[in-house]
C-alpha cells in the first residue's frame, strides 16, 4: 500500500498542485521541443525496441517525483545523478516533475490517468496497475527490459517484478518494496522488562508484552492499531497474512474473511482493547499516528515498513537506537508491497527507451542513484534500513555490504526481522476499496466494547463480495 509517507502519500486528502522544474542535459547538448510539457523525441536511436538507447539520440523525458526543494538533499542527489546520467546520454533532457511536500494522492492521481497527462515516466504503486491498465495509461515495455537494458535483472526479485506484470507483460520497473514486521520502542520494552533483542513472535506473545508495556501507566500503550482512512483495512488485512489467511479468495471474485482466522485477528485485537487495556482511549487512528505516539515514548509496538524509522527520525526527531523490529506475528505469511514507475502509453520507442535508461541508472544499479550509499550518508540520510532491498545473489551481497559499510543506525537493532524473513503476500484487487470496508470492522471492535465481531465481519464480506462483482 504505500514507501514512509513516501509511499503512502496518496493516502492524504489534499490535492497538491504540480510545479514542473527542469534539469536541462550538459551544455552542449540539445533540447528538443516539447509536447504540451510531455516531452519530444528527434529520432537517431535503433528501431530495435531490445537495443539499449544509443547515446546519440535527442530525446527529451518527463518524469515524476522530483524531490521538492524543501528537501535539499534528495533534489541535490538528483541533480547529480542527471549529471552523471547524461555522461553516458549528453543528449537526453530530463524534465523533473515536482509535487511540493508530496509526491502523489489518489485524486489527482486517477484524474491524471483520465486526462491522459501523466509524465512519461510515473511514479505508482504496485497495486496501481489494474488502474492504470484500465485507463490505457502505462506501455508494455516487456520487449525493451533484457539484460542489454537492465544489466542486473536477473537479480531483481521476481516476486517485485511480478507485480508489475499482467498476463505476462511487463509494465513497470521497481523503486522500492517493503515487507512489514513488528516495530518496538526499545526503551518502553527495557521499562517494562522485555528484552528488546527479542520481540515477541506470536500473537499470544504480542498480548502478553503489551500488557506490561500498558502498566507502565503515564498514558502508554502496549500495542497500537489503525482504523481509519482504509488504514485500518490495510492492518487488519496484514494481520489476517500473519495467520495464514486470505482476504480474497483464489478466484479474485469472494471475500476469504469471515472465517476463523479473521474471527481470530478481530477478537484478539478486542481483547487486547478492552479485557487488558493495553491499546490506549484514542482510537480511529490513521498513518501518522502511531509513528507519533511511538517516537514520543507513549506506544510500545505496532506493525509497519522498516522505513516508517527513517521517517520518525527525519520528520518527528527520534532517534534511531530507540527502535527495534521482529518478523511479523504468526510469521505464516506478511503483507508486501511497494512502489515503481511506469512509462506513460503511446509515446515513441526512443522515449520508452531513455525512460528504462534512467530507471536503470537510477533505481536498479547497486552503487549508483539511489543505491549510493557513501553519498547517502554523506549527505546525513539514512543508511541502514533493511528494505528497500529487492536484490538477490551477487547485487545483494554488495548492496547488503555497502549499507552495513556507511550505516547511520544501528543496524543490529533489525537483526531479529533480517534473520527471520516471512514470505510476502501482495495486497487483494482493489485493496483500497476493500481496505475502507476493513475500516469498518477494526473501528467497530476499537471503539464499541459491545460490537459483535460476527456481525461485523458478516456485514464486511458481504460488502466485499459488492466491491468484487464490480471489476
Amino acid at each position: 500500500m504505500r514507501s514512509a509517507r513516501f509511499r503512502r502519500t496518496r493516502r492524504s486528502g489534499a490535492v497538491a498542485l504540480v510545479s514542473a522544474l527542469t534539469l536541462t542535459a550538459l551544455a552542449a547538448c540539445g533540447t528538443s521541443a516539447s509536447n504540451n510539457g510531455a516531452g519530444g523525441s528527434e529520432g537517431g536511436g535503433s528501431a530495435d525496441p531490445a537495443a539499449p538507447l544509443d547515446p546519440k539520440t535527442k530525446v527529451t523525458i518527463t518524469i515524476d517525483c522530483m524531490p521538492p526543494a524543501a528537501k535539499a538533499a534528495e533534489l541535490r542527489e538528483w541533480k547529480q545523478d542527471v549529471a552523471e546520467f547524461n555522461k553516458k546520454y549528453p543528449n537526453v533532457t530530463i524534465e523533473g516533475r515536482s509535487t511540493p511536500g508530496q509526491c502523489l494522492e489518489p485524486p489527482r492521481f486517477t484524474a491524471m490517468l483520465k486526462a491522459k497527462s501523466q509524465p512519461d515516466v510515473f511514479y505508482t504503486y504496485f497495486t496501481d496497475l489494474p488502474q492504470v491498465l484500465d485507463n490505457d495509461g502505462a506501455a508494455d515495455i516487456t520487449a525493451y527490459v533484457n539484460d542489454r537494458t537492465v544489466p542486473l535483472l536477473k537479480d531483481i526479485d521476481p516476486n517485485v517484478l511480478g507485480s508489475l506484470k499482467h498476463d505476462g507483460k511487463l509494465y513497470g520497473l521497481p523503486t522500492s518494496n517493503y515487507t512489514m514486521g513488528l516495530l518496538i520502542n526499545r526503551k518502553l520494552f527495557k521499562q517494562a522488562g522485555l528484552n528488546p533483542d527479542s520481540p515477541p513472535r506470536t500473537w499470544d506473545e504480542v498480548r502478553a508484552a503489551a500488557r506490561k508495556i500498558a502498566a507502565l501507566g503515564n498514558g502508554i500503550a502496549g500495542y497500537g492499531d489503525y482504523s481509519a482512512a482504509n488504514t485500518g483495512g490495510w492492518h487488519f488485512t496484514a494481520e489476517v497474512y500473519s495467520l495464514g489467511g486470505d482476504i480474497v479468495d483464489a478466484s479474485g471474485k469472494k471475500a476469504a474473511f469471515n472465517n476463523d482466522i479473521g474471527r481470530q485477528v478481530a477478537r484478539n485485537l478486542r481483547a487486547m482493547r478492552w479485557d487488558d487495556d493495553s491499546m490506549g482511549k484514542t482510537q480511529l487512528l490513521k498513518w501518522g499516528d502511531l509513528q507519533k505516539q511511538i517516537a514520543s515514548d507513549k506506544l510500545g509496538m505496532f506493525l509497519a515498513a522498516p522505513d516508517d524509522i527513517a521517517y520518525m527520525v527525519q520528520q518527528l526527531g527520534a532517534k534511531y537506537e530507540n527502535f527495534g523490529m521482529g518478523p511479523i506475528p504468526g510469521e505464516k505469511n506478511t503483507l508486501a508491497g511497494g512502489n515503481n514507475y511506469m512509462i506513460k502509453s503511446g509515446i515513441p520507442g526512443d522515449r520508452i527507451k531513455a525512460a528504462v535508461a534512467w530507471l536503470n541508472f537510477k533505481n536498479l544499479t547497486v552503487g549508483k542513484g539511489q543505491f549510493e550509499w557513501a553519498r547517502t550518508k554523506a549527505d546525513k540520510l539514512p543508511v541502514g534500513v533493511p528494505q528497500p532491498n529487492f536484490w538477490l545473489g551477487e547485487s545483494k551481497k554488495k548492496d547488503d555490504a555497502a549499507r552495513l559499510s556507511n550505516a547511520t543506525m544501528p543496524v543490529a537493532n533489525f537483526r531479529t526481522f533480517m534473520d527471520n524473513p516471512v514470505p510476502g503476500k501482495a495486497e487483494p484487487p482493489k485493496a483500497q476499496e476493500i481496505y475502507k470496508v476493513l475500516d469498518n470492522v477494526m473501528s467497530g471492535i476499537l471503539t464499541n466494547k459491545d460490537a459483535d465481531v460476527d456481525k461485523l465481519l458478516f456485514t464486511a464480506e458481504s460488502q466485499v463480495n459488492q466491491v468484487l462483482a464490480n471489476q
